[in-house]
């Protein structure tokens, strides 16, 4: 063990001593590894920016039924629980789902689209709450604007149906408890709990809704079934196989399944393209710098056999090759790091607002700087053993013929 902090010392100080020497081969590992830094930023930076693109937008998502069709409870419910499904919720007839609003500020009454929704609804995951009950809203930025109504007013809803002859019409103060970003939706509409759009469409079917005091028929009408849903997938990567998955039940559905699997595309193909380079950079690297190293140990065969002749053991021998390289490594990796961030600031900072993205062109996270440091060291080890191996078989004796 009392050799290994003495070849350790020794390894360094002569790394160091040949200075000129060790810069070349950090020079040169730089001159490998720092294009590939760049290239790896290029390509993690803009396909990460795409895709973060499609995730932020929920419509990129968002899986639409084509048609009406015959979905009951067990049904959302089924899909609710599958692990790609981040929200599904039931839709009611189109005509069933519009009410009228009225707000004390305008003097419009405003025939609405009302969508159900709930916790979890990607549509609304800015806002602090969901509306509850039979008494809230949340109103698009379109329906706020035509209203001229904020988050905390009060307006009138109304419903209007032909029951038995007669034509009818009921009330229902809203409160308007947030207003959604503009980027949801550009149409004016209204997002309710599932149980107020349930209880407009029992209003209209003519049938009675005891909560609201709403008079009509009071037969059970059995199972409710809706014709319609609002289905977002997980994740973009989980979209075409919702929709296949779909599909196999006899549900057409369509989906932005194109442009997801443009940027797949791109992702693969860029990866493709990054390590076919990386795998020729570090092979001819490694060729380099254990050609070099195999020169090194014969140009200082007698001073290793010195070591050897001092008691030094084979084992031993071989690391002096192998710090050196690591030390190659690390300082290599140091420089290539420093260059790529150069490089970094130049894409985001020059180039990137020259080309009007908003988003960082050229970035890495923390763990792909590590990542690049364990392939370089070990790729470094690997390529000093054929140095280390070289140094294994000097003899004691090789250094005394040369005295």
């Amino acid at each position: 063990m009392t050799q290994l902090p003495s070849i350790i010392r020794l390894s360094f100080r002569d790394y160091s001593h040949e200075w000129r020497m060790s810069g070349c081969f950090i020079l040169a590992l730089a001159s490998v590894l720092a294009p590939m830094l760049i290239l790896f930023g290029l390509k993690f930076g803009v396909v990460s920016s795409m895709v973060h693109e499609l995730v932020e937008n929920p419509v990129n998502r968002e899986i639409r039924p084509v048609g009406s069709g015959r979905y009951d409870d067990a049904w959302i419910d089924a899909y609710r629980a599958r692990g790609d499904v981040e929200f599904v919720i039931p839709k009611t007839r189109a005509l069933a789902a519009t009410i009228q609003l009225k707000s004390e500020t305008s003097a419009r009454i405003l025939s609405t689209e009302m969508q159900a929704t709930d916790s979890g609804d990607p549509l609304l995951a800015r806002m602090p709450r969901v509306p509850r009950g039979y008494g809230e809203l949340i109103l698009s930025q379109a329906a706020a604007s035509k209203l001229n109504v904020a988050a905390g007013d009060r307006i009138d809803a109304s419903l209007a149906r032909q029951f038995q002859g007669k034509r009818e019409r009921v009330h229902l103060p809203l409160d308007v408890i947030a207003i959604a970003d503009a980027t949801v939706t550009t149409r004016a509409v209204a997002f309710v709990s599932l149980d107020l759009l349930i209880a407009s469409e029992n209003f209209k079917d003519g049938r009675a809704v005891p909560e609201l005091e709403w008079t009509g028929n009071n037969e059970d009408g059995g199972e409710r079934v809706y014709p319609s849903f609002r289905l977002y997938a997980r994740s973009i990567y989980d979209v075409e196989g919702l929709v296949n998955a779909l599909e196999a039940e006899g549900v057409r559905a369509k989906a932005n399944v194109a442009e997801i699997t443009t940027v797949q595309s791109i992702d693969r193909n860029l990866s493709v393209i990054f390590w076919i380079i990386a795998c020729v950079g570090a092979v001819g690297f490694s060729f380099s710098l254990g050609a070099s190293l195999w020169a090194n140990v014969d140009r200082k065969r007698k001073e290793l056999s010195v070591l050897r002749l001092v008691g030094f053991k084979s084992g031993r021998i071989v690391l002096f090759p192998v710090l050196q390289a690591c030390y190659t490594a690390l300082l290599g990796w140091l420089l290539a790091v420093l260059v790529y961030l150069a490089f970094e600031h130049v894409i985001n900072f020059v180039l990137a607002p020259s080309l009007k993205l908003e988003r960082e062109l050229c970035y890495l996270l923390t763990e792909h700087f590590m990542w690049a440091l364990g392939l370089t060291v070990t790729i470094a080890i690997y390529a000093a053993i054929l140095g280390g191996l070289r140094a294994a078989r000097i003899q004691p004796s090789d250094g005394l013929r040369e005295i």
